[in-house]
């Protein structure tokens, strides 16, 4: 039985652009703030922090698949890696947003002033 050797280089390439794009864009996003995602509230945050979120995963997520090889698996394994980490991110969102919302309304409307 024989075995070929098949070169990844091309691929490799695909993923780093791919993700140095995406981080590009990020970093832009970052240091440019558009007034049309920064001063946009979507579910208590500005869209531009949503678009961070996004493309955070979208690298995180592509990361297992490509590194850890995850596109020749069967989308059930797929599925019992990707979908704990998704449930985890989208819950520590939440509770950073219902806190931070409670922390901001404790100050606003009491006497407690801010020191940082």
């Amino acid at each position: 039985m024989s075995h070929e050797h098949v070169s990844n280089t091309k691929r490799i390439w695909f993923v780093f652009g791919l993700l140095s794009a995406v981080t590009i864009v990020e970093v832009f996003l970052g240091i440019m703030k558009p007034d049309a995602l920064h001063m946009t509230h979507v579910l208590g945050m500005n869209l531009l922090n949503w678009v961070f979120y996004i493309l955070t995963l979208f690298k995180a997520y592509y990361i297992v698949w490509a590194f850890m090889h995850m596109e020749g698996e069967k989308s059930s394994l797929r599925w019992a890696v990707v979908s704990p980490v998704i449930f985890l991110v989208i819950y520590l969102l939440f509770i950073l947003l219902i806190e931070a919302n409670y922390i901001f309304e404790v100050f606003k409307s009491s006497t407690i002033k801010w020191n940082f």
